[in-house]
């Protein structure tokens, strides 16, 4: 039985990061990778079922954001993550791009191709990532209307 492409971008991604290949940690890869969206623990749990614990999901998840295969995504309903694509990915890696929450269908995506302005902090503060929450209506609720 052969492989699907999915099956081989989940294998691919985790060697090229030097990780091993868990089932708990193909199948998480695999539910973001199949999203256009983020998601919470708690959705990736739930489409896991009983199959894993919620520690194993959790220690899977901050793998991979310690790895930069995924990104934290905050929304006023919690933490969510992401795949790493585009600006995200890569040498210049960095999580500083917009994200929108749709207040029609609930999805918060990222938008990569809008800066973030640069905001000057007072003295002694040094930043690390910003992050920019814009809430409306994503473009495919908007066409129902």
């Amino acid at each position: 039985m052969g492989y699907s492409i999915m099956q081989l971008k989940v294998k691919d991604t985790l060697r090229e990061h030097d990780l091993r290949n868990t089932s708990c940690r193909e199948e998480v890869l695999g539910i973001l990778f199949r999203e256009n969206a983020a998601l919470s623990h708690g959705e990736i749990e739930k489409e896991l079922g009983s199959r894993f614990d919620r520690v194993t999901i959790y220690r899977t998840l901050k793998t991979f954001v310690d790895k930069g295969i995924i990104h934290k995504v905050l929304d006023e309903e919690g933490l969510r993550y992401a795949i790493c694509r585009d600006q995200c990915s890569g040498p210049q890696h960095h999580h500083d791009h917009l994200h929108f929450k749709c207040t029609s269908c609930g999805l918060t995506n990222c938008i990569e191709n809008v800066a973030i302005p640069y905001i000057a902090l007072p003295p002694g503060y040094k930043g690390m990532e910003t992050s920019l929450l814009i809430q409306g209506v994503c473009p495919e609720c908007n066409r129902k209307n």
